[in-house]
């Protein structure tokens, strides 16, 4: 009768489909491209800089909670990520996410046009590869912490957690 049991045991747990580790995530500090007079005239400030911080770990937060991802520790690589313009350093992003045993990174840009008209773009590349898998942006008005905020709630929701986003269609 043991013996039953044991086998009995050992064949639901050979038939019960085994679950696939989630996809290591690095998620790098959103940058701000500042084209607006206001940005010329005044230069970086201390609240945008403060914004781009929490929408970066906003992000983290919400991927973190969905259990669709193992976030990184950027730690290793974060002053030199710091230090690069990702969107414009010839695939660094990736390099760096390498580095922490990435398989996706994330990366993230606020163009300021002026100081009604922003856009948040996000990008998710292959860590492996350096392809691109699929980018995503929300225009919004209001240079606020709420307006901000919102946007990337609703990229995180209706773009980066929704079904079979960025997936080649067949």
């Amino acid at each position: 009768m043991r013996a039953h049991v044991v086998f009995a045991a050992l064949m639901l747990l050979v038939s019960v489909p085994a679950r696939a580790d989630p996809p290591k995530l690095a998620i790098f500090d959103f940058e701000l491209l500042d084209t607006s007079l206001e940005g010329e005239m005044r230069g970086p400030q201390a609240d945008e800089h403060d914004r781009l911080i929490r929408i970066s770990d906003l992000v983290r937060r919400q991927l973190t909670e969905s259990s669709k991802f193992e976030l990184l520790d950027i730690s290793p690589v974060k002053a030199a990520a710091e230090g690069s313009n990702l969107q414009a350093c010839g695939g660094c992003d990736v390099q760096y996410a390498q580095r922490i045993g990435a398989d996706l990174v994330i990366t993230g840009v606020m163009k300021k046009i002026s100081t009604l008209i922003l856009n948040l773009t996000i990008f998710v590349r292959d860590a492996h590869t350096g392809q691109l898998i699929t980018a995503m942006n929300a225009d919004f008005r209001g240079n606020t912490d709420e307006s901000w905020t919102r946007a990337t709630s609703y990229l995180v929701r209706n773009r980066l957690l929704a079904p079979n986003y960025g997936r080649p269609q067949p």
